[in-house]
């Protein structure tokens, strides 16, 4: 006689990575085989509390043979070809999705661009022309003037990583240009940050930005279709100096009149026939750039020649490389496909994963950085969504913004920030990745 789905019952036994408190017994139980993944994350949340009366109930996610459960448990064994006859080894984790949303950082205009890799401070970019620094939700601390048109791209260059050292923050502009701005004081209550170089040398609206590991290069992409590279260092700040006019404290005193020197680019990469969009530079000698164009290519910094090239069939907006050995390039454009290559798989240009969740155009993408399966999305769908390359789906969707999500990125390894047309920095925080 045929047991009904609905009555069945399977063996489990549940398993983690996780450190105690979240430990649940070891023993194997048995569980409904149409049990989903909230009702798995009540089973194990009664499993530990049952050894720990003050445990708080947490979100979990669940892995069978590697990958997530995004459907009923018996569905999930079908789907994949796995028995229910022995007895399952379901091991859980710690969902990501955040904890907490925090209050909207305001800003004049749309908030084009952030940059939320050094973990004291949020640097934002705005249409109104002007850089912002961040120390959390709300809190402008320093406000960074001398472009005359909107902000395209930001970026912090931190050599080294090190905390105690001075770092740089570098802007592009739609006014042709980019800024380089030296930041001092990182250990201190008083954070200086004055701009010592403009570098020109494209014809037209610079669109995006990345520095090099060590920090002494950035790379720029344009609307003139060409990647230019230059030098970050004060001793190379060549040609004539440049006057930043005086801008008032909220004291009423003046600041002291600043120079700043122009730069010009020290070599040009060729190849792209439309907009230049999105950067990487993750290696030394190893540039990623995406265009308008519909490809992405690799190019050698030393040589200038472009390596190799991956193509698709409509214009790519963002680019962002991580994932296993910090290979895998994602990237997401004019569909609302985001799609990953792995470019150690020669021969072949199809992507090796693709999600299609949002609903619109993809504006950004960002891998964490300590992370193999984790990275974020953001699309003119209003939506951020975080994903998990174990799974088809999104780990989690972020709805914080009422218009089109623009540029996100991770801080503090478990915060996504992102801005949108909605003239807002939104801060997700509590985002338990590891």
């Amino acid at each position: 006689m045929d047991v009904d789905m609905e009555e069945r019952q399977i063996q489990a036994r549940f398993v983690t990575k996780l450190n105690p408190p979240f430990k649940a017994p070891p023993s194997a139980i048995t569980i409904p085989a149409t049990v989903t993944r909230l009702g798995l994350s009540t089973i194990v949340n009664s499993l530990i509390k049952a050894g720990d009366p003050e445990w708080e109930t947490q979100p979990f996610d669940f892995l069978i043979d590697g990958e997530l459960v995004r459907m009923s448990l018996d569905r999930f064994l079908l789907a994949k070809g796995i028995s229910a006859e022995k007895t399952l080894e379901i091991e859980y984790i710690k969902a990501v999705v955040p904890r907490k949303e925090e209050e909207p950082s305001l800003h004049d205009d749309w908030v084009s661009a952030v940059d939320g890799s050094c973990s004291r401070f949020i640097l934002t970019g705005c249409y109104d022309g002007f850089g912002r620094v961040w120390k959390g939700a709300g809190v402008c601390t320093h406000i960074l003037e001398g472009h005359t048109d909107a902000i395209t791209s930001v970026s912090v260059i931190n050599p080294l990583g090190i905390i105690e050292q001075p770092l740089y923050y570098t802007s592009a502009s739609k006014d042709r240009t980019l800024r380089l701005w030296k930041v001092t004081g990182l250990t201190s209550s008083s954070l200086l940050i004055r701009p010592f170089k403009i570098l020109r040398g494209h014809n037209a609206s610079v669109g995006s930005v990345a520095a090099q590991g060590s920090g002494s290069m950035i790379c720029s992409g344009s609307w003139d279709c060409r990647v230019n590279l230059w030098q970050t260092d004060e001793s190379s700040a060549e040609g004539d100096s440049v006057s930043v006019k005086k801008r008032k404290t909220k004291n009423g005193t003046e600041e002291p009149q600043l120079e700043c020197f122009q730069g010009a680019p020290v070599s040009t990469l060729v190849g792209h026939t439309q907009q230049v969009s999105s950067l990487v530079w993750p290696e030394r000698d190893t540039i990623y750039s995406a265009s308008w164009d519909h490809t992405i290519r690799r190019w050698d910094a030393e040589t200038g020649k472009d390596v190799s090239s991956i193509i698709c069939g409509r214009p790519f907006n963002c680019l962002s490389v991580g994932g296993e050995g910090s290979t895998l390039v994602a990237a997401g454009g004019s569909t609302p496909i985001l799609r990953i290559w792995d470019p150690r798989k020669p021969g072949t240009s199809a992507p090796v994963y693709q999600f299609s969740s949002h609903t619109s155009w993809i504006s950004a993408c960002q891998w964490h950085s300590k992370s193999w399966f984790h990275l974020l999305s953001a699309s003119y769908d209003g939506k951020v969504m975080l994903w998990d390359l174990r799974t088809a789906w999104p780990v989690s969707v972020i709805e914080s913004h009422e218009d089109k999500v623009l540029c996100a990125d991770w801080w503090k390894e478990d915060c996504v920030i992102s801005g949108g047309r909605d003239s807002k920095l939104r801060i997700s925080s509590g985002v338990p990745v590891l």
